[in-house]
């Protein structure tokens, strides 16, 4: 029977063994993407629990031979499918330490160095965003979990406006909160308003056109035509397919005349703030009652994380607080941070944040975002100057959203064929990136957040893409 209490092992030995492979891992970095094997390398684990343990090395060694085969090479600096950042080396570090000390991150009395750092750590964001000093804030899982914190605030403030407190009461017999946005609101912001009762339908998108821009004569009339009552207004800053922003500081200005909570999904576009080459396009976002972005993406520490930030703490605390004569109360100074987001039980995030954080300062994300920003001005002008592909969208910030073209193709024609060349590059192994659909049209939507993506891997996204396109549709000879 291996018992973890006298097995026996050699614990060093054992992190040793996942040490070495990781410096290993980390150097190649730049190796295939997804192995053609990784499907048939996942489904061969399996089977009935044992009965007797194999012991501490056995399954370790499985997971760094068959487990490795089957897994993606999404913290490397060709994978561009999703808005997936690396991880720095002191977030590493960090990260491998907050598993070995295991904190619980609820609060101070069962770690002190968590809890600490978490208070620090968003000071420091806030310094980085350019967020006013005072405001409150709580590290989550990630943007999905931002925006329930967020939008949790906002419905506890739209429940006072009511007179009612939606913690105990809930919604029943008040009437349906308005929500309004833009086409460019994010699925995550929607999640989080169905688990919070108020439900997608909710939702009020004021659309301009077919990519989703907002309108915002529509929306002022929205807001007037309630006469007063108070309603939750969601701008996006940075949209996942072009990279694009609501103009938040015209939002900012409607909802403020209206009385309306503005709350800002900034999920990797808060990062705009970090250049002066970028920082406009978020502007008014200070304005905002709450504001939220990822860890996991432009801060590049692990999955996961991510941050809300709130105006007025105690719309937070409003809706998360919770009671019971074994938990501490929560003081200024020290905050019980599981009274202020959805997890009691939570990791200790902080770690990771605090260490890259302190360890690069605010010119190392500046030279990180600003290298995001060169290596997409870099696809687009290699896709603008080609005759094979064609360019969808402006490139505000960090993302190109592109297509493989054949000018004899219909625009059917061409749909397919870009999703077979986003299918192949899955499986191609040079990088990593499926499709998505910008005004009607399928395309690609390469997202540059990671800090070791270099020019030379963006040159190889317009090879790969052209060379894939050519292979599917071989190009026709001329009559």
């Amino acid at each position: 029977m291996a018992d973890p209490l006298t097995d026996g092992a050699d614990v060093s030995a054992l992190l040793r063994l996942v040490a070495d492979a990781a410096a290993e891992y980390l150097s190649e970095l730049d190796g295939p993407l997804r192995l053609e094997s990784s499907d048939e390398a996942a489904e061969s684990f399996g089977g009935p629990l044992p009965e007797d343990g194999d012991g501490p090395f056995e399954p370790i060694r499985e997971l760094l031979d068959r487990g490795l085969d089957a897994h993606v090479r999404s913290s490397g600096p060709r994978f561009f499918h999703w808005v997936i950042g690396g991880v720095t080396p002191a977030a590493l570090a960090a990260d491998w330490l907050t598993s070995t000390i295991d904190q619980n991150a609820g609060g101070w009395d069962a770690t002190p160095i968590g809890a600490r750092l978490e208070t620090v750590s968003l000071g420091w964001l806030r310094e980085l965003f350019g967020l006013p000093a005072e405001w409150g804030g709580v590290l989550t899982t990630g943007a999905t979990m931002a925006n329930f914190a967020g939008l949790a605030a906002a419905r506890q403030w739209w429940g006072e406006q009511h007179g009612a407190d939606v913690r105990n009461t809930g919604l029943a017999g008040l009437p349906a909160v308005p929500v309004f946005t833009s086409g460019w609101v994010h699925v995550t912001a929607l999640k989080a308003l169905s688990m919070l009762g108020i439900g997608r339908h909710a939702v009020t998108n004021c659309v301009a056109d077919e990519t989703g821009r907002l309108d915002l004569d529509q929306l002022d009339r929205r807001l007037r035509e309630l006469g007063g009552a108070p309603a939750i207004v969601i701008g996006n800053a940075g949209e996942v397919n072009a990279g694009h922003f609501d103009p938040i500081d015209q939002i900012a200005d409607l909802t403020e005349r209206h009385g309306a909570w503005l709350h800002v999904d900034g999920a990797f576009g808060l990062f705009a703030r970090v250049s002066p080459r970028t920082a406009a396009l978020a502007d008014g976002v200070e304005r905002a009652q709450s504001v939220i972005s990822d860890g996991h993406k432009w801060l590049n520490v692990p999955y996961d994380c991510g941050f809300a930030f709130v105006r007025d703490t105690s719309h937070l605390a409003g809706a998360f607080v919770a009671g019971a004569d074994y938990l501490p109360e929560s003081e200024d100074e020290r905050p019980v941070y599981g009274f202020l987001g959805p997890e009691l039980s939570r990791r200790a995030r902080s770690l990771a944040v605090w260490a890259t954080l302190k360890a690069y300062g605010r010119s190392g994300y500046r030279a990180v975002v600003e290298r995001c920003l060169d290596n997409a001005a870099h696809l687009r002008d290699i896709v603008e100057q080609s005759d094979e592909l064609e360019l969808l969208a402006a490139v505000p910030l960090n993302i190109v959203c592109f297509r493989y073209r054949r000018d004899e193709l219909s625009e059917e024609e061409l749909d397919e064929l870009n999703l077979a060349i986003g299918e192949r590059s899955l499986k191609d192994g040079r990088v990593y990136m499926g499709t998505t659909r910008w005004a009607g049209k399928v395309a690609f939507r390469p997202a540059f957040v990671n800090f070791r993506t270099t020019r030379a891997d963006t040159e190889l996204i317009a090879e790969t893409v052209c060379d894939l396109g050519r292979q599917i549709a071989p190009v026709r000879a001329s009559a």
